[in-house]
């Protein structure tokens, strides 16, 4: 690979993680390509050299988040027990939520966009979770895999909803 051609890749990652800050705090449809440029330190009409369209970039933008989680699970599933699978893989999106809490935000207002591709991206991005978590589950021989997994999202989803409210007691559990 030419330096030209790391540049560009280089460039184009540090535009997506521009624009999953910038989208995350001003919100998809108030968020502008000139707020992600000035995030970027680039001109506005560098971005189009990338991204045809402001959602285009959402749905990239969207996408790595996805693979962060399901990469971070494929790690965990690697390793963990059956005894320790699910704790290693909250565990994991614990950390996921700490060190990249953009990423939870866009992908909770993502959930509201109602455009056709984004609702796509956000489908395949479910799913994939599901797959790996639910083959997980199966592989390691967790009884009742597909309630077990539906439990394990449902719990995520809470999370993310007890982390962007600043409700950390929905999550308590008596003991």
């Amino acid at each position: 690979m030419s330096k030209k051609q790391n540049n560009a890749i280089n460039r184009r990652e540090e535009i997506i993680l521009a624009a999953i800050e910038v989208f995350a705090q001003e919100g998809y449809y108030r968020a502008s390509t000139m707020k992600v440029a000035e995030k970027a330190n680039i001109s506005q009409p560098y971005i189009f050299r990338f991204f045809s369209s402001k959602e285009i970039l959402l749905e990239e933008a969207l996408k790595v988040s996805w693979s962060r989680i399901n990469d971070s699970f494929l790690q965990v599933i690697q390793s963990a027990t059956a005894e320790d699978l699910e704790k290693e893989l909250i565990s994991a999106y614990s950390q996921i939520m700490r060190n990249n809490e953009n990423e939870i935000l866009l992908q909770m207002q993502a959930q509201t966009i109602r455009e056709e591709n984004i609702i796509k991206v956000m489908q395949e991005g479910f799913l994939e979770i599901q797959s790996t978590v639910l083959n997980a589950f199966k592989s390691k021989g967790i009884l009742n895999p597909s309630e077990q997994t539906l439990l394990f999202i449902a719990r995520g989803m809470l999370c993310n909803i007890s982390f962007s409210l600043q409700l950390p007691q929905l999550m308590d559990i008596d003991d």
